[in-house]
């Protein structure tokens, strides 16, 4: 492990030169990998950890969707793909990839299955922040560890297709073997990270759902509607204002902050835009910071959590949340979107 410094921070890193593929294998060489869930990141962390050449399982439900995505990704029923509990037992290292509704639900199974010595391990610390409200509360005789890649299972994938990596924190909540940083770490790893860097389940799930909320998707799409709409009220066409709100950031200029960050685009841009961004920025943060603060605190006091709960206990969720993502779907916003999509050239080749 490393110090890196950002400003007046010091945090704890882990890169893959400090901690390389091969001791990695070695840190788990007798461990058998059981992931539990086939959804949103089993598919990248399972895939990534078995072409890294670790020894994987997968758990999931027979006949779903999920498990016949498993058979068409060359998992074999029997002999890499079991029914969830048969794969709890079987694994040395349990990887809790189901949703946070789902983990709840599926908790009374896997925890029968935690002997003394096992690592119970999550890619998001909902489950164990929040263990008043989910019942998740792990026994004393094993590891529980987290590592959280910064993007979803899809981009993780395709990064480590690409030979790159993404950037993931960790966090140990329970140490009880004395292993639970090499347990840990080692995933990191095999799982395809850029780099690992600290952090608490709180922390994690704080910031992440804070970021939901925010910048990543909630604050984003705000922003989004309101400038288009903006535009659209003053007479400009759907694609001109969908080109000047959407296109070109996500397209153009977020590949290059990407790269270069953002103090490179202003110092790259026109001196309009320059100017007007300069200007304007401090405008923005003043703003939002409020929305923000109220964001956080609502993580912090646990009503996010029981929210998200509820909701996803209710019998007509997944109706009334189609009825709510139709209504997203259907908006000149992003039906101008699914047109402009098609005639980027790629697609035309496609």
């Amino acid at each position: 492990m490393a110090n890196m410094t950002f400003g007046n921070t010091v945090e704890n890193v882990v890169t893959r030169q400090e901690f390389p593929l091969e001791r990695a294998l070695d840190t788990l060489k007798e461990e058998t990998i059981a992931v539990i869930g086939y959804g949103v990141q089993g598919p990248g962390q399972s895939l990534n950890l078995k072409d890294n050449g670790f020894r994987v399982i997968i758990g999931q439900r027979a006949n779903s969707r999920s498990w016949d995505k498993a058979v068409a990704d060359g998992w074999i029923p029997g002999e890499t793909l079991f029914e969830i509990e048969e794969a709890a037992r079987r694994g040395s290292i349990i990887q809790y990839l189901l949703s946070d509704a789902g983990q709840i639900a599926l908790w009374p199974t896997i925890r029968e299955q935690l002997a003394p010595g096992k690592a119970l391990y999550f890619s998001h610390g909902f489950g164990i922040t929040y263990r008043e409200q989910t019942g998740i509360v792990p026994p004393p005789g094993v590891d529980v560890i987290l590592v959280a890649p910064k993007g979803s299972g899809t981009s993780l994938r395709r990064m480590f297709l690409q030979g790159r990596g993404l950037n993931s924190s960790y966090a140990i909540f329970q140490d009880a073997t004395g292993r639970a940083w090499e347990r840990v770490v080692a995933l990191g790893i095999g799982v395809g990270s850029g780099y690992l860097f600290e952090t608490t389940f709180k922390k994690e799930v704080y910031s992440d759902l804070t970021g939901e909320r925010g910048t990543l998707m909630g604050a984003i799409q705000g922003i989004f509607a309101a400038q288009y709409e903006v535009l659209r009220a003053n007479g400009h066409s759907p694609s001109e204002a969908f080109n000047e709100t959407v296109e070109e950031l996500t397209q153009s200029l977020m590949p290059l902050v990407a790269e270069n960050g953002m103090d490179w685009m202003y110092a790259n841009c026109s001196t309009t835009a320059q100017r007007g961004a300069l200007d304007w920025w401090k405008r923005f943060r003043d703003a939002t910071r409020p929305v923000f603060e109220e964001i956080y605190q609502d993580v912090a006091t646990g009503k996010e959590a029981q929210r998200a709960i509820d909701a996803n206990g209710q019998p007509d969720y997944r109706e009334r949340l189609a009825v709510e993502l139709k209504e997203l779907r259907e908006s000149e916003l992003w039906e101008v979107g699914s047109v402009v999509r098609k005639l980027r050239p790629e697609s035309n080749q496609s």
